[in-house]
């Protein structure tokens, strides 16, 4: 079978196979007509209509893995579904920006899911239209997120002049990135890069959660603000009063590593499960576009391999946040003013105050890395 080959204002179809029904419609562009739109089409051994586009529209994507047909629902969308599966990303980053605003969360974790959004409207751009920009938006916003979220993790309890070496060596790191990525377009060193720096801010996380918050750890648990008499003497404490409010600590910051735990679990797993189908779908592309050709439509879309790498990884890192403003808050002594709200697992987790009635101005903001003092 020959590929079409694109002429001046026409399309010559040549095929070597049996018979195929193709439906073509001409349309104009700038005034004039340039190209043609295969509206529907159904053979043996089906053409790629991508690479069409591709001779009309000079589209640069060097790393993307061609493992499907493209252009095969509508024109105005290269890989339908890997295009729209980018919407329920978008919708948690605005989920988790409100919940950053409502409930005065730290701004570098607004920033983040700022970020998310950048990431998934990168993609949805990039797989609409297989444009090499929008590629470039898509992956190195996921570097620059990932920085973000480096410096939230590295920037606690740091002095000034050390949250801004911090903050200049990432920006470096992510222009490096930049550059060098542009340059040798492998998208093997775009794995490879932000895979360090997530294992990096993951373990430094999971290393800060259990110094601060296990007591077997040898640290004194984060104090609860302390009653005082009301007859005016000084503070008077018994000793059976205090080992059981230390109890009473201990338990609730058990509790709170366990939900973390939690969280943690779930987000690698969504994480992992998603890069996993997607390694799958890469590996076995040829297999899976024959089932999902015989399953057709809705069916076949469950198949579609990185559509659900863009579902899973969006929970994922959605997951991931909500964790670090968590821990974020119990860093900062606040474990009493903050909870998970999290109804089942059909649901998505959100860190709110545990007294909604309470004032605005009762959580002052204070630069990112100070310690905020409870009053």
């Amino acid at each position: 079978m020959l590929e079409p080959r694109l002429e001046p204002y026409s399309l010559q179809l040549r095929y070597l196979s049996e018979p195929s029904y193709v439906n073509a419609v001409r349309f104009k562009t700038f005034g004039k007509v340039n190209t043609v739109i295969i509206s529907w089409f159904r053979a043996r051994d089906a053409f790629s209509v991508h690479s069409l586009f591709r001779q009309s529209r000079r589209v640069l994507a060097p790393s993307h893995l061609d493992n499907q047909l493209d252009y095969y629902a509508t024109f105005f969308s290269a890989e339908i579904v890997n295009t729209l599966t980018n919407l329920p990303f978008i919708y948690l980053g605005y989920k988790g920006g409100r919940n950053c605003l409502a409930n005065g969360h730290d701004e570098i974790f607004f920033v983040a899911f700022v970020g998310c959004i950048l990431v998934a409207t990168g993609s949805f751009l990039f797989h609409s239209t297989l444009k090499y920009p929008m590629q470039l938006v898509d992956e190195l916003s996921m570097i620059y997120t990932t920085c973000l979220m480096c410096y939230a993790s590295f920037s606690h309890h740091r002095s000034r002049n050390l949250r801004i070496v911090l903050a200049v060596s990432l920006i470096g790191l992510a222009v490096f990135i930049t550059l060098y990525y542009h340059r040798i377009q492998d998208p093997k060193f775009h794995q490879d890069a932000f895979t360090i720096l997530t294992l990096i801010v993951v373990s430094r996380s999971m290393f800060l959660m259990e110094s601060h918050l296990r007591p077997s750890w040898g640290r004194r648990a984060t104090p609860v603000v302390e009653p005082r008499l009301q007859n005016g003497g000084e503070m008077m404490i018994a000793a059976e009063g205090k080992r059981s409010r230390e109890a009473l600590e201990q338990r609730r910051n058990k509790e709170i590593l366990r939900a973390m735990w939690f969280m943690v679990a779930y987000g690698l797993t969504m994480f992992l499960g998603g890069f996993a189908l997607w390694s799958l779908d890469n590996r076995y592309c040829t297999r899976l576009r024959s089932w999902r050709r015989r399953m057709g439509l809705p069916w076949g879309i469950l198949l579609e391999g990185h559509g659900w790498w863009h579902l899973m990884t969006g929970i994922g890192a959605y997951i991931y946040i909500v964790w670090g403003i968590w821990l974020r808050h119990c860093l900062n002594g606040r474990q009493d003013q903050y909870m998970l709200k999290w109804p089942s697992m059909l649901s998505l987790p959100e860190i709110v105050r545990s007294n909604p009635l309470s004032s605005k101005n009762a959580h002052e903001d204070a630069p990112n890395g100070a310690v905020r003092k409870s009053k």
